[in-house]
């Protein structure tokens, strides 16, 4: 959860001007790669921290994050403490962690799936009943 509200931050940010960003001009609408990928942090932030639809956006932040470490910082030296890559580095691998454990206990899909479940049996349980 937090790991997904930190990047949906970095999204807000980039996009709307909130939270001490953009530094610079914010990103034009549809311009790759910033536009793209701030809202690619928003979105997918937000779907993480919410627990929706975790693993492919979890994935899709992983993937971002691998091309903004390897397009843009890889170049200026070999390891992340050299490049400036430490923050891309680590948003990547921690999503890539999430799409490959799942959202957990607290997540929305997984509250609403307990919830269907729930109403399933207990329909199931009345029909017992009434026959």
């Amino acid at each position: 959860m937090v790991i997904g509200l930190l990047f949906a931050c970095h999204g807000a940010a980039t996009l709307l001007g909130v939270l001490g960003g953009p530094h610079g001009a914010p990103p034009v609408a549809g311009q790759w790669p910033g536009w793209w990928a701030a809202v690619i942090q928003l979105v997918g932030g937000t779907l993480v921290l919410l627990g929706l639809a975790t693993r492919p956006a979890a994935l899709l932040c992983s993937g971002s994050m691998a091309y903004a470490y390897f397009v843009h910082h890889q170049g200026d030296g070999l390891f992340p403490l050299e490049n400036g890559g430490e923050t891309a580095a680590l948003y990547c691998w921690a999503f890539l962690l999430i799409a490959a454990i799942g959202p957990g206990h607290w997540a929305l899909s997984a509250l609403l799936g307990r919830d269907a479940h729930r109403a399933l049996r207990r329909k199931e349980v009345m029909d017992r009943i009434a026959e």
